[in-house]
């Protein structure tokens, strides 16, 4: 504000001083033009009242700019969100933590755009004391002589939340599947056991990337309620001779202690290519090794759980198909019109949104999405509708306009892996493995 209007204003208020909303922009000025001791005298020694409420945050920021801690807390006393992060930052000039945080909490619940992580960092920050040092740095020697406990735990990822089927959106075919022929063996033991099936087994998901193989996998512990062990590929390979297959068999043995348990390996070709492709003989080893965990020879895998997913299955070792092996592979296709709805509805579940979202619009013109290209579309409105709540200084909901938006900059990303499935579909099907890549295939017009 330049001076001239500054001035037409101030007297404007010398003939008018009962005018709350125009001492609310005076104060406002005086503050950008980082004018406090204007701004102090200005606001004189006027009741929080003579402000309108929605306002009287201004008269707290003058106060407390002037070192007038306990005056401005009243003017926040009322239920705007700017009032209780006002009052936050004056019970932090006043080492009063609790009343602090609490009011930071508040402001930030009714009006997310008020965050502020300056001040979060200063209300939520821990003293740490330092210990001494006793006798200097000392080394760790790390031996490769055998896996350790430490070895293995480094190898599965951190657990996850556990997620049953409801979490997954589509996919109801493979669902069916995957309930027959694993979840039942593990929740009616007895039966099964008469006719002499064993709970466990190895199970091949494959199809293209972000269609859900991981999330069903994660799916299928928690409808099992087993141990669910995601193995971290790159953990288990090694550049020394052997260690990688030594630290396979102690991820094996600790699923056989944790019965019932789920393994699962995702980019599963990297530990169990073919091995006529293979230009060292190491990596012949550890696809031995793992085929022979998988025939449970030494130990039963009764209650264990293998479950691979990969996006390239004709790069996976033939052996592993054998009964006793992966001899149940589930193709995981890109998810149909019902299961698109559904992916979009958890994806949107929980984000603040208009009612009655046109998902129908979205649903129709997403043919060949995958599950996360249509997270993505959510996401990227997300960010949307995030720009114009900053924008507006208060939360403004997801709309159909921003879902729109999103949709004409997110594009599709497994039409290069359909392509290539079609050939080796046409091509190279023995055995029939890619019977249901080609149905689906004829199903959309893609063959």
């Amino acid at each position: 504000m330049d001076d001239a209007t500054l001035s037409s204003l101030k007297a404007a208020f010398a003939a008018s001083p009962d005018n709350g909303p125009l001492l609310a922009l005076l104060l406002r000025a005086h503050l950008t033009r980082g004018e406090v001791p204007a701004a102090r005298e200005l606001l004189g020694t006027r009741a929080p009242e003579h402000l309108p409420e929605q306002d009287r945050h201004v008269g707290a920021q003058v106060l407390l700019a002037s070192g007038e801690a306990r005056r401005a807390l009243l003017f926040c006393q009322g239920s705007t969100a700017e009032q209780a992060l006002w009052a936050a930052r004056a019970h932090l000039a006043l080492e009063e933590l609790d009343a602090a945080r609490a009011s930071y909490q508040r402001a930030v619940t009714a009006n997310t755009t008020l965050e502020d992580m300056d001040l979060r960092a200063r209300l939520f920050a821990r003293v740490v004391e330092p210990q001494p040092s006793r006798g200097g740095p000392r080394l760790k020697v790390i031996s490769n002589d055998d896996t350790t406990a430490e070895d293995v735990a480094r190898a599965v990822a951190p657990p996850l939340p556990p997620l049953t089927f409801a979490d997954v959106g589509g996919l109801d075919e493979v669902k069916r599947q995957v309930t027959r022929r694993i979840i039942q063996p593990f929740q009616k033991p007895s039966l099964f056991e008469r006719f002499r099936r064993k709970a466990g087994g190895g199970i091949l998901l494959y199809g293209p990337p972000g269609c859900g193989k991981t999330l069903l996998a994660r799916a299928t512990a928690g409808e099992c309620k087993a141990q669910f062990f995601n193995v971290v590929i790159s953990d288990v390979l090694d550049m020394y001779i052997g260690e990688s297959e030594r630290k396979l068999h102690a991820l094996f043995e600790k699923a056989r202690q944790s019965t019932p348990s789920v393994l699962f390996f995702d980019e599963l070709e990297a530990l169990a290519a073919k091995r006529q492709y293979s230009r060292e003989a190491s990596s012949g080893k550890l696809v031995s090794q793992f085929l022979t965990e998988m025939d449970g020879f030494a130990q039963t895998n009764s209650g264990v759980l293998v479950l691979g997913a990969t996006n390239t299955p004709w790069a996976i070792d033939p052996a592993f198909r054998r009964p006793g092996r992966f001899d149940r592979t589930f193709f995981v296709p890109p998810p149909d019109a019902p299961a698109r709805r559904d992916i979009l509805q958890l994806a949107l579940k929980g984000r603040p949104q208009e009612a009655n979202l046109d998902l129908d619009f979205i649903v129709q013109r997403t043919q060949g999405f995958s599950g996360a290209d249509l997270s993505h579309v959510v996401e990227t409105a997300s960010d949307l509708a995030i720009e114009r709540s900053l924008d507006a200084g208060t939360e403004s909901p997801l709309r159909d306009e921003d879902l729109k938006a999103a949709l004409r900059e997110v594009k599709p990303t497994v039409l290069e892996w359909l392509t290539t499935a079609r050939n080796y579909a046409r091509y190279a099907n023995e055995g029939g493995q890619y019977d249901e890549v080609l149905s689906f295939l004829q199903a959309h017009g893609k063959s």
